[in-house]
């Protein structure tokens, strides 16, 4: 079985989440950043993952959804910087199924990366009370994904491969 894993980073979150789920694959496998990747030909199965940007699954990682996941075996990660189980999430990251319309969701993972300074200084300045106050929960992201977080990704990596 021949398993890609393919990601979109900004601040290395979602990339470290890549990275400890290629290391748990067995058999032939690659990574590659999105941009990379032109189709998934050739692949039994792809990790895909991206960011939750603006409170949605980024522009980018829609139209490849759209465009290659059709008929495709595909398990999806990943990061935000909300705790797992925030109310909200679900309809952030809900809208990949939309995008992936067609495709054989294996599986879904999500959670917390670091909520970079530039975000959180753009969210302070804004007039909307809930965007400060999330603001103001970043410096309870620092260093996510940690450890345990990275080990969860890891034992999502081994249970999608072998439902596949």
């Amino acid at each position: 079985m021949k398993t890609l894993v393919t990601y979109m980073s900004q601040t290395g979150n979602t990339k470290k989440i890549a990275e400890a789920i290629y290391g748990e694959l067995k058999g032939e496998k690659e990574i590659k950043t999105i941009s990379e990747v032109k189709n998934l030909e050739g692949y039994d199965l792809a990790f895909i993952g991206f960011p939750i940007l603006q409170f949605d699954i980024p522009p980018v990682v829609k139209t490849f959804l759209s465009a290659n996941t059709k008929g495709k075996k595909i398990a999806i990660f990943m990061t935000h910087a909300v705790p797992e189980g925030f109310e909200a999430i679900h309809s952030w990251t809900g809208s990949y199924k939309q995008a992936a319309v067609g495709a054989d969701i294996v599986d879904s993972f999500d959670c917390q990366g670091e909520l970079a300074q530039p975000i959180i200084d753009m969210l302070l300045k804004s007039d909307d009370p809930q965007m400060k106050a999330f603001a103001e929960m970043g410096p309870l992201t620092k260093g996510q994904p940690d450890e345990s977080r990275i080990q969860k990704a890891k034992e999502f990596a081994t249970k999608v491969q072998a439902k596949v």
